[in-house]
């Protein structure tokens, strides 16, 4: 597998290379801090200002906020003001320069700054940065710096109550995360702190602000570039632009600057680039330029840029079907397999660069080429879009608005126009991000969720409150990513039509909730397909050892009320348990009941995957959702908040495979589909036979034939008389494998019974096991067909694959990664769907 992660992004946030020149910044981290809440109640010291949860958590003033049901034993925290202070001096070498600024590049979110007693700034977005010139407040020693944080809730409510319509959301007035208001998923914890790197920033005579390469024409044969340098300057003069890739001169020219703010271009060429594909395409080869600013001759400013070079097109074309949604990267056209990505906590700041990059371990080893970061969280730090960027990850970027209706006063519109120019200059240099959306849901929900009547809008309510829908994601958005980010794809919203109307099935992109909002089976998966499956999904509950660690003995029960705090749908225990009726014996015990849960899921969303795969060309994307987790609970997620995979995981990984195995139920038969990723054709051959569970083949045959690359092909149709009926229906599957030579690219598997009404028999499993480089081969046996094996190692180690189907006189190998010396092999647990009869 391959796979290429590191714990510090590489240069992507711009810094200062020329030593003893430009800018140098001063951490307020390493400050000394308090926090007192307005009424000064209580007064902490030594705190890091980064969030008052996690201040009163680390002197042991709340307990954990995640365990049992402390969340809303909490929620005074977020109704109450707050302050943070702390005292300081400046070195002289910060002193000395002619400008500096107090720079926050996130403040989260009502935040009033007081620098030695006078107020310097007010902030209101949580997605901003703040910079804000000090140097005349300063002084050399004993300085103090005040930071009061309101309560958005306040907030909200002061800013409801002045509009004449009732907003949807309240939490619509606030730029803030909607995910920390709540949502169907996650908690409600009303988060304040400063959140992002915070620093005074000292600079003179001439410095570089911003850097944007802009490619403006790629090919294999020569790239076409322009570096794009923002300088701000004291005063006017010549300074020369000079841009290197290693010790080589691509290109250099003067320029007269004026005092203030300046726009340097300097275009260059690269003959016969390595380009920069997505996983599973090619390599991810980037080009590491530095850029350097110099005057009289020497350099007074530089910056490292590290990009990879690829064109890429969002294609939105007529055709048979209707009309395309698929990108094209450096002209070839890319099925999409990945999921919908949140926050990884509710308290932004403790996720640590490790948990990062787990979390991307995951998505290569899951054969992912995009995430989708939803509107109702964050725009990432630079580390995760770094690591998109190192292992060919697609980021489809949602503004951030999502699920609500929005204001749209001048102050409101200009405040988001500048959060939205911000982020899209910071992340426009990574080549992963392939598209902007204006928001989530949004459209889909003014047309088809009834707001219109459970807020009774008059016409004209109605009529201003489009109208500004139309404002901020039809013209502002949209004018920000062009003259900012040329070139890039931009959608308004996602969904482009709702689920429930055949129009979504035919052009944009479609997110299917038939299947659990509408209860509809999964089987609907196989009929519901578009041409862009952004979102679709089916709850499965976290791993038993997720579970304990939020819970009491007695709290470990479906229908708890602890475990009721930690399932945040409406009638989420109660599809569960619906949708396992129809398809699973329903366990007794709570174990088995997590099991099959997760069983569940993992059978729903490779439904829906392999649906959409069979359907290429006419559907050319599918992101589930969703990837991972806030806080542990029961949800949609494959892998939980503490990293751990669900079956669904799993299942998730073999359905996104280079070349897939799969089937179709058509005119009382059955055809055997082959799909392929692949960039190059194959001569393959099929073999199919039933094998009935105890490990006798009834019928076989096999099939030579052309694969064409990035192809889904129906290669055999079996009429329903050679298939299995009646009492064999239950104890006889079909098993169909993709040979290229002596090497078995995929199998498919196809029962004929759903899992409730399969014969399964007690399997006889045994189990040896050898210990190599890395971790432990595991050799698996069965006397007759074990299903949905889980493999328990009894640690956090992962089995390569796992919740497989094992055949009668098969030999399975998987393989578990671990480096824990007391580990023998020993500790592994077995056990089978039949273990929970």
């Amino acid at each position: 597998m391959k796979l290429k992660l590191l714990l510090v992004p590489l240069f992507l946030t711009f810094f200062s290379c020329v030593k003893n020149k430009g800018p140098i910044r001063l951490d307020l981290k390493d400050f000394a801090w308090t926090l007192h809440d307005v009424s000064d109640s209580l007064r902490l010291r030594d705190v890091n200002p980064s969030d008052v949860h996690l201040a009163l958590l680390q002197h042991h003033l709340i307990e954990p906020p995640f365990y049992r049901d402390n969340e809303e034993k909490l929620q005074w925290v977020g109704k109450k003001d707050w302050v943070f202070e702390t005292a300081f001096d400046l070195p002289r070498s910060l002193l000395q320069h002619e400008k500096i600024s107090l720079v926050f590049e996130g403040l989260d979110t009502y935040a009033e700054v007081f620098l030695n007693g006078e107020p310097i700034l007010s902030a209101d977005n949580m997605f901003r940065t703040w910079r804000v010139e000090v140097k005349q407040k300063l002084r050399k020693s004993n300085n103090r710096l005040k930071v009061v944080f309101r309560s958005p809730l306040t907030v909200n409510l002061e800013k409801q109550s002045a509009l004449r319509y009732k907003l949807p959301e309240v939490r619509a007035f606030t730029r803030k995360a909607a995910y920390q208001f709540g949502w169907d998923w996650g908690p409600r914890f009303v988060t304040m702190g400063v959140w992002r790197p915070a620093y005074f920033e000292a600079w003179s005579d001439a410095g570089i602000t911003d850097l944007f390469v802009k490619q403006s024409r790629i090919s294999q044969k020569q790239a076409l570039l322009a570096a794009e340098m923002t300088v701000r300057s004291t005063a006017a003069g010549q300074v020369e632009f000079r841009a290197f890739e290693g010790e080589k001169l691509l290109a250099s020219a003067s320029f007269e600057l004026r005092q203030g703010e300046n726009l340097l271009t300097l275009p260059f060429l690269i003959e016969k680039p390595e380009l920069w594909w997505p996983n599973g395409m090619g390599d991810q080869h980037r080009y590491t330029f530095r850029f350097v600013l110099q005057k009289d001759g020497e350099a007074i400013d530089s910056r490292i840029l590290k990009t990879g070079l690829r064109r890429v097109e969002l294609v939105r074309k007529p055709d048979a079907y209707g009309e395309s949604f698929y990108f094209s990267i450096n002209g070839k056209p890319l099925f999409v397999k990945g999921a919908n990505y949140i926050p990884q906590d509710n308290f932004l700041t403790r996720i640590s660069d490790e948990k990062y990059c787990g979390l991307f371990e995951t998505l290569i080893a899951s054969h992912m080429n995009m995430l989708r970061v939803w509107g109702g969280g964050i725009y990432e730090q630079d580390l995760f879009y770094e690591l998109c960027d190192q292992n060919g990850i697609l980021v489809w970027q949602d503004f951030m608005f999502a699920g609500t209706l929005y204001p749209a006063d001048s102050a409101f519109v200009e405040n988001v126009r500048t959060e939205a120019v911000q982020n899209v200059r910071r992340l426009r240099n990574h080549p992963s991000l392939v598209l902007w959306c204006g928001n989530n849901e949004i459209d889909e929900a003014w047309h088809n969720w009834g707001w219109q009547k459970t807020f009774g809008y008059s016409a004209a309510d109605s009529a201003k409150i489009w109208d500004n829908y139309l404002r901020l994601f039809e013209k502002v958005l949209p004018e920000v990513v062009a003259e900012n980010h040329p070139g890039m794809a931009y959608v308004p919203t996602s969904p482009a039509t709702g689920w429930g109307k055949d129009a979504a099935y035919r052009k944009g992109d479609v997110h299917y909730w038939g299947v659990w909002w509408g209860r509809e089976p999964f089987s609907a998966y196989e009929e519901k397909v578009g041409r862009f499956m952004s979102e679709y999904g089916f709850q499965g509950m976290p791993p038993l050892k997720s579970i304990e660690a939020f819970t009491i003995p007695r709290d470990r029960n479906p229908e708890s009320e602890v475990m009721a705090v930690h399932q945040k749908h409406p009638f989420g225990r109660e599809a569960i348990r619906q949708y396992m009726e129809r398809n699973f014996r329903v366990p007794d015990r709570f174990e088995d009941y997590v099991y099959v849960s997760q069983l569940l899921q993992a059978k729903g969303l490779k439904t829906a995957i392999e649906a959409h795969r069979r359907a290429k060309p006419r559907c050319m994307g599918t992101l589930y959702w969703q990837l991972n987790d806030c806080w542990p609970v029961t949800s949609w997620s494959t892998t939980d908040y503490y990293g751990r995979w669900k079956a669904a995981q799993y299942a998730v990984r073999q359905a996104y495979r280079l070349c897939l195995v799969s089937f179709e139920e058509r005119a009382g038969g059955l055809d055997i589909f082959t799909v392929t990723d692949d960039t190059h054709d194959k001569q393959v051959k099929l073999r199919w036979y039933l094998l009935d569970f105890n490990g006798r083949k009834t019928r076989a045959d096999s099939s030579l034939f052309f694969l064409p690359a990035n192809s889904a092909k129906r290669v055999v149709y079996l009429e329903s008389g050679m298939l299995p009926r009646g009492k064999s229906a239950k104890n006889t599957l079909l098993v169909a494998e993709l040979w290229y030579g002596s090497k078995m690219l995929n199998r498919g598997l196809r029962y004929f019974a759903k899992p409730k009404d399969l014969a399964l028999q007690k399997p006889e499993i045994s189990m040896k096991t050898e210990k190599t480089k890395g971790g432990y081969l595991v050799r698996l046996r069965s006397d007759k067909l074990a299903k949905f094996v889980f493999l328990d190692p009894g640690t956090d180690d992962r089995f390569d694959e796992n919740f497989f189907d094992l055949l009668p006189g098969d030999e399975k190998e998987v393989f578990l990664k671990t480096d824990d010396p007391s580990f023998s092999g020993k500790q592994i647990r077995i056990r089978s769907l039949y273990d929970t009869y």
